[in-house]
């Protein structure tokens, strides 16, 4: 069950989604992401205003988050967003490994006003041979050796 706080900054994402969406910035989705219940950062979606297929609402707002905070994890933090996220925003959302997610709308209701992410689910579990869009392994030397290096590296900071 969700306290008033939670409801208070669930309703600032979902401002930021009809502000977005009403300036013509994007599509109509909005974030915000909290630590020790201030809002440490915002975002709503951009793609179309900037160009920018991975500007959604909550890749902007980890972006802005992180940069705040100075690290490139959201431990201890909330991440409240107008609708379920997406393929690509739920890949950063573990990345970024905040405590949890509370969102407004379901991907069904997304796909409901043409924002139909099935096509994305589907295909992360095709074969390679079977995706729409084909992706070509071709091994490589130079990548493998960077692999190695990495490896053995002493100064690499784990993520």
């Amino acid at each position: 069950m969700l306290d008033q706080k939670d409801k208070q900054f669930l309703e600032r994402a979902i401002e930021l989604s009809r502000l977005g969406m009403e300036s013509g910035q994007g599509g109509p989705f909005g974030c915000v992401i909290v630590k020790d219940g201030h809002i440490i950062g915002e975002g709503n979606n951009k793609v179309t205003s900037s160009n920018d297929p991975t500007a959604h609402a909550e890749v902007v707002a980890i972006r802005e988050a992180c940069k705040k905070l100075g690290t490139y994890q959201l431990e201890g933090c909330d991440i409240y967003t107008s609708c379920e996220p997406c393929p690509m925003c739920l890949g950063a959302i573990y990345w970024a490994r905040p405590h949890r997610v509370i969102y407004a709308n379901t991907r069904e209701e997304a796909a409901t006003i043409e924002f139909d992410d099935d096509f994305i689910y589907n295909e992360i579990n095709a074969a390679m041979c079977d995706r729409k869009i084909p992706f070509i392994h071709a091994p490589h030397p130079g990548a493998k050796a960077i692999f190695t290096a990495w490896k053995n590296w002493e100064g690499k900071q784990k993520y």
